[in-house]
């Protein structure tokens, strides 16, 4: 390793160590700020972003000939591009999480001992987080909402192909965070590429008290392997839609359809369709001809192979693959109990969903099928925390430890227990 790079990798490190104090600084006083002055300070970013919507678009583009350049495939430019629509929802979402009840006003439980000591259970901010992301931008504008509405600061990890995007949006912000009494550094971008940054970052003990990897598999890897800070994962989104027996076939086409079609590159895109043998032929011939015009590839098992004469046979690894692309692989099952297997087996415990009229049938697979999210004749494509009402996410977990599905503010706080006495001792 040459000298430079020693000299460009320790400066990196010390850049990143600096911000992380800074913002573990801020964090102690934007948790005692008020639930106004948090919200004011949304409302007035999502003012920003709208004003700027010119700008945005013209970073973004940067970005994206930059993607192009390089050869990203179209549903990862897809998940960097933001039109003047998305930007308006991007502003949106901020606002709506402005409006969201006070998640620090929360008092879950309250009791009194024998000794008539007052206990209370009480949220709390979790402090510094740092999310890790790639690809999309409005993730910038999402987290920051959320970790200021909670209480949290929050250091911000793009990936390098939407650094234009992502510095631009979080220099909006934060000049309108700061401007509305929000203390300096509780919203910080690191803005190095450099892969020193991010471990950095992840080994930042005793300052950064979380981090929240959101990307692809390898990303989440290397955060789980590297991390020395608590750590909530969002693996892959290898999502299910179990056409049943019972299903109303219209209905299930519709759904597996635009789940795979409408934005393929997202992490609650369907990956896999599995079919009951009783009515794989009629809907695999109705569907099939339609996701081929819209320019799916069909990767199928044996048995749904007779159905779709364009598909490709499907390989072990196609039914353990996130595909984040205009791909889909099919599978017959013989009973409700092969499909939970199934699904239980090759999944990523992220959302899968049923289409049936049966109610036992429905019952069994929602109590079955161990993942975040379970849908009952719904698409996977509402595993997103704007659908649930939280105003937006910072990531979908799939873990089973502290937080599962949509993130939104209640799993952004931890709690503390406030204890009063009158002179009590042991």
């Amino acid at each position: 390793m040459s000298q430079r790079v020693k000299e460009m990798e320790g400066s990196t490190r010390a850049m990143v160590e600096d911000l992380c104090l800074a913002a573990k600084k801020a964090s102690r006083k934007l948790a005692l700020l008020d639930n106004e002055t948090r919200s004011a300070a949304l409302r007035a970013g999502a003012a920003c972003l709208r004003d700027e919507v010119v700008l945005i678009g013209e970073e973004n583009q940067r970005d994206i000939n930059g993607a192009e350049a390089i050869g990203l495939s179209a549903a990862l430019i897809d998940r960097l591009r933001l039109t003047p629509e998305r930007i308006e929802a991007m502003a949106a979402g901020v606002e709506q999480v402005a409006a969201l009840p006070d998640p620090l006003a929360e008092q879950i439980r309250a009791w009194t001992t024998p000794s008539d000591l007052r206990i209370r259970q009480v949220r709390i901010p979790i402090g510094l987080i740092g999310v890790i992301y790639e690809s999309r931008p409005n993730v910038t504008a999402d987290v920051a909402a959320l970790c200021l509405k909670s209480g949290n600061a929050v250091i911000l990890k793009g990936g390098k192909e939407a650094i234009h995007s992502n510095t631009v949006i979080a220099d909006l912000l934060g000049d309108a965070f700061s401007a509305a009494g929000i203390p300096d550094c509780s919203m910080e971008l690191i803005r190095s590429t450099e892969r020193e940054a991010t471990h950095t970052l992840l080994t930042q003990t005793g300052v950064v008290d979380m981090v929240i990897p959101r990307g692809g598999l390898t990303l989440q890897r290397a955060v789980a392997e590297n991390a020395k800070v608590p750590v909530i994962n969002h693996f892959e989104g290898i999502c299910h839609v179990y056409v049943d027996k019972d299903a109303d076939l219209e209905m299930a086409e519709e759904i597996t359809f635009t789940a795979k079609v409408g934005r393929p590159g997202v992490c609650n895109a369907v990956e896999k369709v599995v079919v009951h043998s009783d009515v794989a032929m009629p809907f695999l011939r109705s569907i099939g001809p339609r996701l081929k015009a819209a320019g799916v590839e069909l990767r199928a098992d044996k048995h749904a192979m007779r159905y779709l004469p364009d598909a490709r046979p499907a390989t072990e690894d196609d039914m353990h693959t996130e595909f984040l692309d205009l791909v889909l692989a099919v599978k017959v099952v013989d009973s409700i109990d092969d499909a939970i297997n199934f699904i239980n087996t090759v999944g990523s415990g992220h959302s899968d969903s049923i289409i049936t009229k049966n109610r036992e049938t429905a019952d069994k697979f929602l109590a079955g099928v161990d993942s975040a999210v379970v849908y009952e004749n719904a698409s996977t494509r509402f595993t997103d925390g704007f659908q649930f009402g939280f105003g937006a996410e910072i990531g979908i977990s799939t873990n089973r430890v502290h937080a599962r599905g949509p993130m939104g503010l209640r799993e952004l706080t931890t709690y503390k227990y406030i204890v009063q006495g009158d002179g009590q001792y042991i």
